[in-house]
């Protein structure tokens, strides 16, 4: 939050006295420093700040929010807040509940109220609570802006009657010392305040917690909670403890993953680090698994279904000896495979006259970007360049992206570098 803006600032922002000044300033192609001399002759300062960064987090949020440009946000609470799709996503399961009879879920620790309008949709109750009441003031004006009823209460949720609420959400605070954290015990509130507030929502507790994709979870969730990792845009955007009736296979994991418009692409269920065959060669094609399977550790259950081998031990790459249609991977088709000697890829990379160039790796103690500078490709044709330790040792893998995913993805940009991801 800034610190020179209060309350009433806020109030001020999301009112209509300040919708034409937030539209001056969209509508204006001002430096910065002009902007704010503008602004600051008919507004405090702290209140030309709130338009100047509001018309700023407006654009950001495009990438989150379809509404962005009629809903109010904070640094954090945007950086923080559930994308529209993913959000969607996740209220549809409470669309299962007792055959849509629970009509009312409340959205605890709800920020910006991301998750709130999503669970506002479809005729439900939607109830939103949190401490911050300036959180509280922009969740309300963020359900108006995208037509959801909803109510908002400023309280301590781990103060509150939880049995009040047929079904709950509950996002934690994972910056409650400014600095990012993805250990549950030090979130706020506390692994042992969300226990707390499970055992009194007992046995048939409807719940749901949001937690950062690299989150452990107390031994005593394992068995109660399906654990659910959801990608969008084959980026792992966070994972989902569901309890109670939400739960659908209590006690394993799933791994969900949506296309960029939220559309389920692909999910797959079972338990973690199932132990992965190792093939005795590369074969012609290597599949990487969709990062929301990486995050969950099924990429053995993975393997098991499609009956697969992996590349090595110590990595999650795949190979067949025919392309893998799942949605859960992307799969590269094998044109050459070398010791990792930066030289001899050099070479094989001159001769195919690759310039456009992607690198990946799993496994091995190189970074993508520095690698990329080493080989200095320069051709026209694309390709993707996968490090990987195999059981003949390290191995540098040229290979082109199979089906819908051509290096003509890469066109307009010399060079693109990954460690990891689809």
């Amino acid at each position: 939050m800034n610190s020179a803006a209060d309350l009433d600032d806020y109030r001020w922002l999301v009112s209509p006295a300040a919708a034409e000044y937030l539209a001056e300033m969209s509508a204006q192609a001002l430096p910065l420093h002009r902007a704010v001399e503008t602004l600051r002759r008919r507004l405090t300062p702290a209140r030309a700040h709130l338009v100047l960064e509001q018309v700023e987090l407006r654009q950001r949020a495009r990438k989150k929010f379809a509404a962005a440009e009629r809903m109010f946000f904070t640094p954090r609470g945007l950086e923080q807040s559930t994308d529209q799709w993913v959000a969607a996503y996740k209220a549809l399961r409470f669309d299962t509940l007792d055959q849509g009879a629970v009509r009312s879920v409340a959205d605890l620790c709800c920020g910006i109220g991301g998750d709130l309008i999503a669970l506002g949709r479809g005729g439900r109750r939607a109830i939103g609570v949190d401490l911050d009441p300036i959180a509280a003031t922009l969740a309300h004006a963020n359900l108006d802006a995208c037509g959801v009823s909803g109510e908002l209460q400023i309280a301590d949720v781990t103060a509150l009657d939880i049995r009040q609420f047929a079904a709950w959400h509950i996002d934690p605070d994972r910056r409650p010392q400014g600095r990012r954290t993805s250990h549950v015990e030090v979130g706020q509130p506390s692994a042992e305040a969300l226990t707390d507030l499970l055992d009194r929502s007992g046995e048939l507790g409807r719940v749901a917690m949001k937690l950062a994709p690299g989150a452990d979870v107390p031994d005593d969730w394992t068995a109660r909670a399906e654990r659910e990792w959801i990608s969008r845009d084959r980026h792992c955007r966070q994972q989902v403890a569901w309890f109670g009736p939400l739960a659908n296979r209590s006690g394993e994991r799933r791994a969900t993953a949506l296309t960029a418009d939220g559309t389920v692409f692909g999910s797959i269920c079972g338990q973690p680090d199932v132990p992965l065959a190792i093939a005795s060669q590369i074969a012609r094609y290597v599949l990487e698994p969709n990062p929301a399977v990486l995050a969950a550790h099924l990429t053995g259950e993975l393997a098991r279904l499609g009956q697969l081998e992996a590349v090595g031990r110590d990595t999650e790459y795949l190979t067949a000896d025919a392309p893998h249609e799942s949605p859960l991977v992307t799969c590269f088709e094998v044109l050459e495979v070398l010791p990792l000697d930066l030289r001899q890829v050099r070479a094989a990379l001159k001769q195919r006259r690759v310039g456009t160039l992607e690198v990946k790796k799993r496994g091995v103690d190189l970074e993508p970007a520095k690698v990329l500078r080493r080989l200095r490709p320069v051709g026209e044709e694309s390709a993707t360049l996968l490090l990987t330790p195999t059981p003949a040792g390290p191995r540098a893998i040229i290979a082109r992206r199979h089906g819908g995913s051509s290096g003509a993805e890469l066109a307009g940009r010399r060079t693109r570098r990954s460690g990891s991801g689809g």
